[in-house]
């Protein structure tokens, strides 16, 4: 009888005669080695990176997305059996469900739900995962890259929206200022003796300054 420990951090699919009898856990395991093959799967969390894809809006513009996703293994047996090249089927799904969800979008739109964009790919992607024994624990859609005459022309854009803004809350001040003077103005002209005591006190105040600089 053979022995093989298995790592806490793994399982071991057991296959006999080329087929699969057990999953081994943690722990130190006897089997026959004759017509028995073992292979180890690490069941920790792996990052996947989605390289970056030109992919065409509603409105015809280009736009370049990048995704990564943390996925774990649940599966070990699919992990063995389904799944050919590392997290290729995955990869895949998430592209094409990033392509499917910018496509349907235009530019104007995308850039106003982006931040919402990783979890519009959620669904048909932890179903690709599923099918090939990995669990998606986070989809994070990290960048939505522009071409350049777009950059700048957003760029433009948001400055000229600050500048705005600042305009306008110049506008309001002085409004505001204005409606002031109106207001007084129309106080002394209905009350005209405010205005001489107004002077009064006006004039008592620089009496007071003066005797202080003495």
């Amino acid at each position: 009888m053979a022995k093989v420990t298995v790592m806490e951090y793994e399982r071991v699919v057991k296959l006999v005669d080329g087929q699969v009898k057990e999953v081994l856990g943690p722990g130190r395991h006897a089997y026959r080695r004759r017509r028995t093959v073992l292979h180890r799967v690490d069941m920790r969390p792996r990052w996947l990176t989605v390289a970056g894809q030109e992919v065409l809006t509603a409105d015809g513009i280009s736009v370049k997305v990048t995704a990564v996703l943390l996925a774990t293994p649940v599966d070990p047996v699919a992990d063995l059996t389904v799944r050919q090249v590392g997290s290729t089927d995955v990869y895949i799904a998430t592209q094409h469900a990033l392509r499917l969800a910018v496509a349907r979008q235009t530019l104007e739109a995308l850039m106003e739900s982006r931040l919402d964009l990783s979890a519009e790919l959620e669904g048909p992607v932890r179903e690709a995962a599923a099918r090939v024994g990995l669990e998606v624990n986070e989809l994070i859609v990290r960048d939505l890259m522009l071409p350049g005459d777009l950059r700048r022309a957003f760029a433009e854009v948001l400055l000229a929206q600050q500048q705005g803004k600042a305009e306008l809350e110049k506008a309001r001040a002085e409004a505001a200022s204005l409606r002031l003077l109106a207001n007084t103005a129309d106080l002394l002209e209905k009350h005209p003796s405010l205005l001489e005591l107004r002077t009064l006190q006006t004039a008592e105040t620089g009496e007071l300054k003066l005797v202080i600089k003495k």
